[in-house]
């Protein structure tokens, strides 16, 4: 929860699921070179959703636990799985009190949800399940509302429907979260970003819109409608192509455990 603005991604698990791109694959290739997603290393995947990073890992040969706190999350993320016939285990818990067992993990991962949790807890949390030299991985992927773009304008619709929704005019930055890492122990604290572009049909960019935080997930069904009309006349206005390039930043930040004899 941020600024006491919270959200239930339980009100839009189908679209959530239909309309979010997920992490690019070079995201995966970058933290392989880290010693992150190896074949064979046991993960816990925080705040799964809809099992974006979940169900990538597992393809590249790790044993993934999925953990949610949104039992409807992790009803989509099992038809998404078994669609690829991937096995993952899921299990419903917040991610800062998960009852698994203590130093039962490599690495404890964390996509589009740190900002959700109350990031000491969820960080000790990681601490008690990673193994000796295991890591923490938070990963973070945002649209860029530049100005003068489609992004800027949706957001400025947004917060027409919901002036409390506090994510506007971010930069996909997220420093303040290495002081979660840092007060619960971990060491070898890093980071990196790099941008994308992702392709949007007008429908796609409607659903991924209404699928966010500060529509479907905090707005009653009719506000949705009628944000959704208007999101919708703005992309006729806006928007003559059909085809949209949304710009977008990943963050990343990595924090590893050392045993407390070694401190």
């Amino acid at each position: 929860m941020i600024n006491n603005f919270s959200a239930d991604f339980g009100k839009t698990a189908g679209e959530y699921r239909q309309y979010r791109h997920g992490f690019p694959l070079d995201l995966f290739v970058r933290l392989k070179n880290l010693g992150i997603g190896l074949a064979g290393q046991d993960i816990i995947d925080f705040g799964t959703g809809t099992g974006s990073l979940a169900a990538q890992f597992t393809r590249q040969g790790c044993n993934v636990i999925g953990v949610d706190v949104a039992q409807t999350m992790l009803d989509q993320a099992r038809i998404l799985s078994k669609k690829e016939n991937l096995h993952i285990t899921y299990h419903q818990s917040a991610a800062e009190k998960t009852n698994l067992p203590n130093q039962s993990t490599d690495i404890v991962s964390a996509g589009q949800c740190w900002h959700w949790f109350n990031g000491l807890a969820a960080a000790q949390e990681a601490h008690r399940l990673l193994r000796r030299n295991g890591q923490l991985v938070i990963c973070h992927v945002d649209w860029l509302p530049l100005p003068n773009t489609i992004v800027e304008k949706t957001e400025s619709l947004i917060l027409k429907y919901n002036p409390k929704w506090p994510f506007a005019k971010g930069t996909g930055f997220y420093g303040q979260w290495a002081e979660h890492l840092f007060q619960t122990g971990f060491v070898g604290i890093e980071s990196f970003s790099f941008d994308v572009c992702f392709t949007f049909t007008k429908e796609s960019w409607r659903g991924r819109i209404r699928a966010s935080g500060g529509v479907a997930a905090s707005l009653s069904p009719d506000q949705v409608l009628l944000f959704d009309s208007e999101h919708q006349d703005l992309l006729k206005k806006h928007a003559p192509q059909e085809l949209l390039e949304i710009p977008h930043r990943v963050f990343v930040i990595i924090g590893r455990k050392i045993p407390q004899a070694i401190l």
